[in-house]
């Protein structure tokens, strides 16, 4: 068997002795022993997740390398690498992947809580009435959508 000298582009950060990572028109490249083996678009948060725990599964490369090479926190990819270990790539990209809720407040919704707080009714019996988080009508009170009626 012949061996290859592995091979890597001038700009390549260094994530481990065998393990580099560069980036080129906005997509980034991660390379093993001078072969590409993954690669995704540089604003893709899950993917960068999903990759660097999928490297340290392998053992291509420690915790520890991943923060220093990417400037990123030890406990994020602490968080990125359970979940790897606990659900694998669905818990990335799949349909168990966390999908926020975010309560667009427009509309008839808006004309309906604004008519009960001027009524003076609670946002906590607000919020369950019409089927939204409590604190999303504080957000509103806070910037002004809503206004709270003085007592």
């Amino acid at each position: 068997m012949q061996l290859q000298f592995p091979y890597f582009p001038k700009d390549t950060k260094m994530v481990s002795n065998c393990l580099g990572a560069y980036t080129q028109d906005d997509i980034v490249y991660y390379i093993v022993n001078g072969l590409v083996v993954y690669s995704h678009s540089s604003d893709d948060l899950n993917a960068f997740r999903f990759i660097t725990s999928n490297f340290i599964d392998k053992g291509l490369c420690s915790r520890a390398e991943v923060q220093r090479a990417f400037g990123v926190s030890i406990d994020s990819v602490r968080r990125s690498y359970r979940k790897y270990k606990d659900r694998g790539a669905s818990g990335f990209f799949g349909p168990d992947a966390r999908k926020g809720k975010a309560y667009k407040m427009v509309g008839k919704l808006v004309e309906r809580i604004q008519s009960k707080l001027d009524k003076g009714q609670s946002n906590l019996s607000i919020a369950k009435q019409e089927g939204v988080s409590e604190s999303s009508i504080r957000y509103h009170l806070d910037i002004g959508t809503l206004k709270k009626s003085p007592k």
